[in-house]
């Protein structure tokens, strides 16, 4: 049964919220600060969730492949390498970790 509440009051809160934002008025969503979170919100979110399944199991703190796939990435956006280029490397460099046991 407590998982059903659960269920509703996520439900319910989903809907709230979602409700609170289209009944903001529109002369609050039209200042620039607003829009500038609103616009680098997405990427904080990303940026998070990312970190989050690289370097997390669920509760601990974990570096493996992925995280030398993430470095890799970084050295070569630092280089400005093409973007195809820098999957490769991420692919490239997790699989080899991967493959050496890591």
């Amino acid at each position: 049964m407590n998982i059903w509440i659960s269920i509703g009051v996520t439900a319910v809160g989903c809907y709230l919220v979602k409700f609170l934002g289209l009944s903001a008025p529109a002369g609050v969503l039209e200042r620039p600060l607003v829009k500038r979170l609103a616009a680098l919100l997405p990427v904080a979110l990303l940026a998070a969730l990312t970190a989050q399944q690289t370097f997390s199991d669920g509760r601990h703190l974990m570096l493996d492949a992925k995280a030398a796939g993430v470095a890799a990435v970084v050295v070569a956006l630092l280089l400005r390498a093409p973007f195809l280029l820098i999957v490769a490397v991420a692919v490239a460099v997790t699989a080899g970790v991967r493959a050496l046991g890591g």
